[in-house]
C-alpha cells in the first residue's frame, strides 16, 4: 500500500510597502501564526509610490504627505500589539518622507541572497528602522548599514539593488498586484483559493489561517 502523501503547507503571499505603518503592525502577527501552523509565506513587494514626484502627485505636497502619513502612523497606535511606532520622532525629522522603492530593492536583493526569510528579514529590518527609529530609509547608505547589520557584504549588496534582477522582482510583485486586483496594503492571498486578508488582529488571524489551513488539507 502506497503512503498518503502529506499535504503541502498553506501557502501566503504577504504584498506590503516598507513606508507602510499597517504592515508593521501585522508582519509579526504573520510570523508568528506561520511559524505555530507552519505555513510558508511568500513576500510581495507592493510598492505605494516609486519616488518624490509621485507622492507630490498624490499628496499635493512633501509637506501634507508626512502630515496625511504620519496621521496613518497616529491610527496604528492604537492597533499595536507592543508599542513601538515613534510618531513624534518621525515628525521631528527633517528629511522628506520617503517613499518604498528603494526600500523595496533592499528587500528584493536579500531575496536573491536567501530567499523569503531574507527578504522578510530585510523587510522587517528597514520598517524597524523607518517607525521605530524614525530613520531615512530613503538614503542608501541606511539601507545599506541595515542590510551590513544582518551580516549582508555592503559592497556586493549595493550592486544587487543597482542590478537588474532586483528591479526586475519589483515589478513581477507589481504585476501580480495588478492581476489581483489588489489596491491596499498589508493584503495576504491565501491558499489555491485566493482568499484575502487585511490587517487582523493576532487570535483572529490565526482562527482564519488555521480554518485554511484545514480545508486545503
Amino acid at each position: 500500500m502506497n503512503p498518503t502523501p502529506a499535504s503541502a503547507p498553506l501557502t501566503v503571499d504577504f504584498f506590503h510597502d516598507v513606508v507602510c505603518s499597517w504592515c508593521y503592525v501585522m508582519s509579526p502577527r504573520l510570523r508568528q501564526v506561520a511559524a505555530e501552523l507552519g505555513i510558508q509565506v511568500r513576500q510581495r513587494s507592493f510598492v505605494l509610490q516609486d519616488n518624490r514626484e509621485q507622492m507630490v502627485q498624490v499628496f499635493g505636497s512633501m509637506a501634507r504627505a508626512k502630515s496625511v502619513i504620519l496621521g496613518h502612523w497616529e491610527t496604528c497606535l492604537g492597533h499595536e500589539d507592543q508599542p513601538r511606532i515613534d510618531v513624534e520622532g518621525m515628525r521631528a525629522e527633517n528629511f522628506e518622507y520617503p517613499s518604498g522603492l528603494a526600500g523595496a530593492l533592499a528587500c528584493q536583493a536579500a531575496h536573491l541572497v536567501a530567499g523569503d526569510a531574507g527578504h522578510w528579514d530585510m523587510f522587517d529590518a528597514i520598517q524597524d528602522a523607518h517607525l521605530s527609529q524614525h530613520r531615512n530609509i530613503g538614503d542608501l547608505d541606511v539601507l545599506l548599514d541595515i542590510a551590513v547589520a544582518l551580516g549582508h557584504d555592503r559592497a556586493a549588496f549595493a550592486e544587487r539593488m543597482r542590478g537588474p534582477e532586483a528591479r526586475q522582482r519589483v515589478q513581477a510583485d507589481r504585476d501580480a498586484a495588478m492581476r489581483l486586483g489588489i489596491r491596499s496594503i498589508p493584503t495576504l492571498i491565501v491558499g489555491a483559493d485566493l482568499a484575502r486578508l487585511q490587517t487582523t488582529p493576532l487570535a483572529a488571524l490565526r482562527q482564519r489561517l488555521q480554518a485554511l489551513a484545514s480545508a486545503q488539507a
